[in-house]
Formats: C-alpha cells, structure tokens, sequence
C-alpha cells in the first residue's frame, strides 16, 4: 500500500475523491503488471504457463492488462468464462475449474472453441465422456482436478485441500477414474492439484512430490498444474512467498521426475492473490466517531459491501488515516467499523478471529478524514456483498503508469440494485 501512497499526493487523493466520490477502489497498472512479470520468470525446467485466477479481481481493465502480457485466465464458474471471453480474451486461453458446470450445450460450445476444462468430480467426469461419446468431432483429451488429501491455509476457512475440503476428486478414487475414462475412451493428458501452499519452499517441494505421484498414475500426463496459494505479505508481520526460491525446489522435482521416468512434464500455476493484492487501496472517508466506556470507533463510508476479508476470516488490511487539516494531533486507540448495519462490518478484527477485535493506534481522528484501506486487490472487489442494505456498488479507478488516472468501472446508481424487481 505505501508505495500506491507515495505515487499519490494528497491534492491528487482529493481531486479523485472529488470526481468519483468515496468509497472508491483504486489499482496501480504498474504493481499488476511489475507482478505479472515477476510470475512470468518462475522457474521451471520444461515449459511455463501461468493462469491469473480471475475470481481474484474479474474487472475487464485488469483481464486485458494480464492479457496483454502473457497470462493466460482459470476461470471458476462458466460465468467466468463469458466474462473473459467479453474482455477480448479467446478461449484457448481460459481454462474453467468449477463445482457448477453450466448446461452441456454450452459446455459443448466452449469445448468446440478450444476452452479448457478441469473434471473435478467423478459425475463431471461421466458428463464429459458422454459429451465425447455424442460428439465424434470434440477432442478427447480431458484434464482432472485431484484432491491429494492434504491441504494448508492460514485457517480452515481458506483450506481448499484435504478430506473436509470438497474440491477435486479424492486421491483414492483412481482407479474409478481409469473405469470412467476407458468407458468413454477419454485421454488424461493433464493433472491439475491445489492446496493452498503459502511462503514455506519446503511445503511447496512436498506439494510438487505428492502431484508427481499421482501423475504417475496418468502415463499420457504431460501438464501438471500446481494452482495456486503464493502467500502476499498485506502488513509487515505476514511473511510472503518468494517466487524463486519455491520455483527452484519445485523445477529440481521436475527435473528429478524426468530421471526417474524419462517425462518432461509442463507446468502451470495459478496465482491470483500474489498478483493483484497489494495492487490496490480502497478510499473511504471517515463519518463518524463514537466512544463506549471502553473503546472509541472510527466509522468509515465503506465495509462489507467493499471488502468481506475481515468479516469472513479477521484477514489484517493495512489502514492509514489521512487528516484533512495540517495541525498536529495525539495518537490514539481506535476500532473502526464499517458502514454497514451489521455487527460483524469491522475493519480492525483480531488476526484470524473475526468474533473478537483489536484496536489500532491512529492519529486522532476527524471527520473528514480519508481513511485508506491497502491489500485489497484480491478478493475484495471481487468477493463483496455488495447491495447490502442497498449500497450502491463504488467505482474503480485504475493508476496509469504515466500517473493520470483511468475510471474502469463506473459507480452504481440505485436504480440499477432493484431494476430487475417486478
């Protein structure tokens, strides 16, 4: 977040504030794409693709940015898919890993434009045979979602691996896919596992062991796809992931792989987070002080209908308070809270603990006041309850590497919340 702050002076704050009201998302092009590049230069010994997670943050702006430089998208709904395609991205470039597949004419449509689909369940798996078996001219090769049985995460809650986890089909459900695929003469030609793997290289080298082993059960794999989980360090006690040395332990099991069984396997990943969180801040004004006669509160113009993170799991945004007036003030404890008629809508839970909460120390604080919100460019816009009571969705803004300033997303009117109501 400080270094979109230090590309913004204060009079250009205001000046956007003024123009496109608060609360307001803003992105930096230069982070997304200096990410993107960084993503790009993974190691691997054998051929890289790397896929943005769209449901991070699916604003147009952004797709065609990725677009542009070389990613390709994993999309997780069909939905997904259209909205891609709608950015001007082909569908050879869009691979769909979902729990809901849309009806078998449009996945037939996507199939025929050269799409990628993960099967992540034995029933999606049938689907797909029986699509084949109905249409001679579709491609039979197929990529499968693979739970290994373990998964990693900061808290249960964002743990898509493992037994309690219902992504992918279970590890020891093999053989049953063998049955399924000789059934309907499928080729298994891509692997595609996910746990979640944070900043540890060691969890990644055991990662990368435990697909390796599945992919020898698959002798016509020849792309193993990693996903995603590179940790983002939002504030300074959070440790980040980094790329090169997870990339390295990852390349050298690849290599190690290829003695074993002469297979040069391709890889991908599939960042979302690491690419676009610290991309962006969100601009809220502060409305109101209040005090208990045990802490004081700071309510800001924005909350849940923005940014569900500290809601859902006590994920830690960095806030600073940016006075509108030049006079030195004393520090002091603050919860700050969010706009919303909901008890839950605050911005400064305990770490990973969303029932309790945790002040922290600003100047004091004024209404008036900008307070903003940094580490919000995944999962926030994106992962909104936007519409709830009836706020209007904010409008995006994107920081142009030349430092003027491009709308990529118009704020809401209130008519468009109820428009479809009869």
């Amino acid at each position: 977040m400080d270094n979109i702050i230090k590309e913004l002076k204060q009079e250009q704050i205001v000046e956007i504030v003024q123009k496109y009201d608060t609360p307001l998302f803003l992105y930096s092009e230069e982070i997304v794409e200096r990410s993107a590049k960084e993503v790009l230069d993974f190691p691997h010994e054998f051929g890289l693709t790397v896929r943005y997670a769209m449901k991070a943050l699916p604003t147009k702006r952004i797709l065609t940015i990725f677009n542009n430089v070389g990613l390709h998208i994993d999309a997780s709904s069909y939905y997904e898919v259209l909205r891609a395609k709608a950015a001007g991205i082909p569908p050879t470039k869009i691979q769909l890993t979902a729990q809901e597949w849309p009806d078998d004419p449009q996945l037939l449509s996507f199939l025929s434009e050269g799409g990628l689909i993960n099967a992540c369940s034995l029933h999606q798996l049938e689907r797909i045979g029986k699509l084949v078996e109905k249409n001679n001219s579709l491609n039979n090769t197929i990529s499968i979602r693979i739970n290994p049985g373990i998964g990693s995460g900061s808290m249960n809650r964002v743990n898509v691996g493992g037994s309690a986890a219902s992504f992918g089909i279970w590890h020891e459900s093999l053989n049953k896919i063998k049955i399924i695929a000789s059934k309907y003469n499928l080729a298994i030609n891509r692997l595609h596992t996910h746990i979640g793997s944070g900043s540890d290289p060691e969890i990644w080298k055991n990662v990368a062991k435990i697909s390796l082993q599945l992919v020898e059960a698959f002798p016509k794999v020849h792309t193993l796809n990693l996903g995603g989980g590179f940790k983002v360090a939002r504030i300074s006690s959070e440790k980040a992931t980094n790329i090169q040395e997870c990339g390295k332990v990852i390349q050298e099991e690849f290599k190690q792989f290829y003695t074993k069984t002469g297979r040069k396997l391709y890889l991908e990943i599939e960042p979302g987070t690491f690419l676009v969180a610290n991309a962006g801040i969100l601009i809220s004004k502060v409305i109101d002080i209040k005090s208990t006669d045990t802490y004081s509160f700071i309510i800001v113009n924005s909350g849940m209908t923005e940014v569900t993170r500290p809601t859902l799991y006590g994920a830690q945004h960095p806030l600073t308070l940016i006075p509108q007036t030049t006079e030195p003030r004393q520090e002091k404890e603050y919860i700050v809270c969010g706009h919303c008629c909901e008890s839950g809508d605050i911005w400064t839970p305990q770490p990973h603990n969303p029932e309790n909460v945790m002040p922290r120390i600003f100047p004091q604080a004024k209404i008036g006041d900008f307070m903003i919100i940094g580490g919000i460019g995944a999962y926030c816009s994106g992962m909104s309850l936007k519409n709830y009571n009836s706020f209007p969705e904010a409008p995006e803004v994107l920081l142009r590497k030349d430092k003027t300033i491009e709308l990529i997303r118009k704020k809401a009117k209130i008519e468009e919340i109820y428009r479809n109501e009869i």
